[in-house]
């Protein structure tokens, strides 16, 4: 994030000297394996095992999300038998993968590619699809041959789906976030728990090797004490120009504008006039499929949205909006999204606790005592819901933290509890806080997204989940090793040298793994090996406390756009317990249980 090459070189090589302290021997292992990214990674890394029975599973929504993990799936852990959803060009992406562009391919595969079939017709011999005309994903549920679901719906669809999947005896992999507000998420844990099935959410940090690699530096303590997190996720999204908008099936009629402007057909004429003129084989394969890809984005015009939920309306700036524009466009509507914190910042403000709960002896999960916020829509016009810039400022509860600890009592020393020791440089205080600070925006994408995690002795640097970078203090220009020095890990600061052979090493190893594959392995060996001590890295409760700080943090915000009172809000601890019915968003526990699961 915003260094130089030079300064990603030196710390990139500081993480893979510092992670040698205790893994170099794990590492070459997994490097002479030829494991280190992708399949057989995770089974080393995490301590679980290869399963001799696939988990037969459906997959309940198909679009982007869907999309990449279905590209990333193992064959060898799940075995796809059915697909549900109600638009063409998610189906068709779900079989052939994403074929928009040379990135969109790497994360959208399809089932073809993972599983080796031909075409789509021997595809479809292996894989019911449910859309629109045959039941959806009801009917998919009612399938006894399917073990467990995969969901990735748009987030106001979360709970009601998931619960009718625990009804109908299914495991369940939801993404984030885990549900549209605190009271259906709180609902679907313990429904979980009811009927004995395993419940994981999509918060892939806590299944990444970097990260995991990341807390084992703060364990050793060469941080020293942690103070400070700095994250962000900026996006160069402009009005016109904005990913969350894509173009609508049909066209869209534009305010003032009579004709509409379809779009996807002028795409779709465009590109079927190079495929006629392309004389190079290759290129004429590639733009065919992207053809196909475009045509069958336009027979998403034939879904009737509002047969699914979906309403039109009318915008505050005169614009009507149909249902299909609520469907395709659901992240920017509040009753069908929850904006930039639902959808990005809840990644980070996870991996923050994850760094911070890290550092407790006593084994709590840190939570946020408090938030301010400030932003709005600075940059988009009166076209939706949803923020385009957030910011806020979150107060957690440091190593030692006990609630009521506050300043009045920093001389009652006979009151304070006995802290477990062993986290080198922090004192016993159980005042100790640690500051947290998040921006997600749009119009400028300088600095990309990513995690600085500041401490006494050092700086880690986490970079688009794909490079961790060690630095001593906060000097970037100097490269260290780690060594023991009797007491533990500690970092040398010496000049700037060629690369350790782990890190050049690693260097050639691919690609970096994000956490799918190897959450869904985990998940799927779960429900091969069920019991109390096997549970997903993020269960009910771990997703909870996700949801909570990224829909409270809304809570804040519409309280600081709004301009009746500051954007501050105090979190309760309550709000974090599965089986307590307070919330932070005003949502109802009791009425959320009869709608999701009585009417279920």
């Amino acid at each position: 994030m915003n260094l130089s090459p030079e300064e990603k070189e030196v710390g990139r090589d500081n993480y893979y000297e510092a992670m040698g302290v205790t893994r170099r021997e794990f590492l070459g292992n997994v490097i002479g394996a030829g494991a280190i990214s992708g399949v057989g990674l995770g089974a080393m890394y995490f301590g679980y095992e290869k399963i001799t029975n696939p988990v037969r599973i459906g997959v309940i929504g198909t679009g982007d999300e869907g999309n990449v993990l279905i590209g990333a799936l193992n064959p060898e852990y799940v075995q796809v038998v059915a697909i549900a959803d109600i638009r063409p060009s998610s189906i068709h992406r779900a079989f052939h993968g994403d074929w928009a562009s040379d990135a969109a391919w790497q994360a959208r595969k399809g089932l073809m590619h993972v599983y080796g079939w031909k075409t789509e017709d021997e595809a479809r011999k292996h894989v019911k699809v449910y859309d629109g005309t045959n039941g959806g994903y009801e009917a998919l549920l009612a399938d006894p041959d399917i073990e467990a679901v995969i969901i990735a719906l748009p987030l106001h669809l979360h709970a009601i789906s998931t619960c009718k999947a625990l009804k109908a005896g299914k495991h369940v992999l939801v993404e984030k976030l885990m549900a549209h507000n605190i009271a259906q998420c709180k609902v679907m844990g313990r429904l979980a728990y009811e009927k004995g099935l395993y419940l994981a959410v999509g918060h892939q940090r806590h299944y990444s090797i970097l990260y995991d690699n990341a807390v084992n530096l703060l364990r050793w303590g060469l941080l020293g004490k942690l103070h400070h997190i700095r994250a962000q996720w900026h996006r160069g999204n402009l009005p016109g120009r904005d990913s969350w908008q894509q173009p609508l099936p049909g066209g869209e009629v534009v305010f003032g504008d009579a004709k509409p402007r379809d779009i996807i057909q002028e795409q779709l004429k465009r590109l079927k006039q190079d495929l006629a003129m392309e004389k190079n084989a290759a290129k004429a394969e590639n733009l065919a499929k992207k053809v196909a890809q475009w045509e069958a984005w336009n027979r998403d015009r034939e879904v009737n949205a509002e047969e699914f939920g979906y309403i039109s309306t009318t915008l505050p700036n005169g614009r009507p909006r149909p249902a299909m524009e609520e469907l395709c466009r659901w992240r920017l509507w509040d009753r069908t999204g929850g904006g930039l914190m639902a959808e990005l910042g809840s990644h980070q403000l996870d991996a923050s606790g994850i760094f911070i709960s890290a550092l407790r002896a006593d084994g709590k999960k840190a939570h946020p005592l408090s938030v301010h916020t400030v932003g709005g829509r600075h940059l988009f016009p009166l076209d939706r819901d949803a923020d385009d810039h957030v910011y806020a400022m979150y107060e957690f509860a440091g190593p030692h933290y006990e609630p009521g600890f506050d300043v009045g009592f920093r001389d009652d020393r006979a009151n304070y509890p006995d802290p477990k020791k062993g986290l080198p440089g922090y004192s016993e205080d159980p005042n100790k806080r640690v500051v947290v600070t998040y921006s997600s925006i749009n119009g400028n994408g300088f600095g990309g997204y990513g995690e600085i995690v500041m401490g006494t002795k050092g700086t880690l640097v986490l970079d688009r989940e794909q490079e961790v970078m060690l630095y001593a203090g906060s000097d970037t220009t100097s490269r260290v090793t780690v060594k023991e020095d009797g007491g533990g890990a500690t970092m040398d600061t010496q000049a700037s040298g060629p690369a350790g052979a782990v890190a050049k090493a690693a260097e050639s190893m691919g690609p970096v793994s994000r956490g799918y594959t190897e959450q869904i392995e985990h998940w799927a060996w779960c429900i091969r090996n069920k019991s109390p001590e096997n549970q997903p890295r993020c269960k009910p409760e771990v997703a909870l406390g996700d949801a909570v700080i990224a829909l409270a943090t809304n809570v804040a915000m519409k309280k600081s756009w709004q301009g009746d009172e500051p954007g501050y809000l105090k979190f309760d601890d309550n709000w974090y317990e599965l089986n307590h019915d307070a919330t932070p968003d005003g949502s109802s526990v009791p009425s959320e249980y009869d709608a999701l699961v009585k009417e279920s």
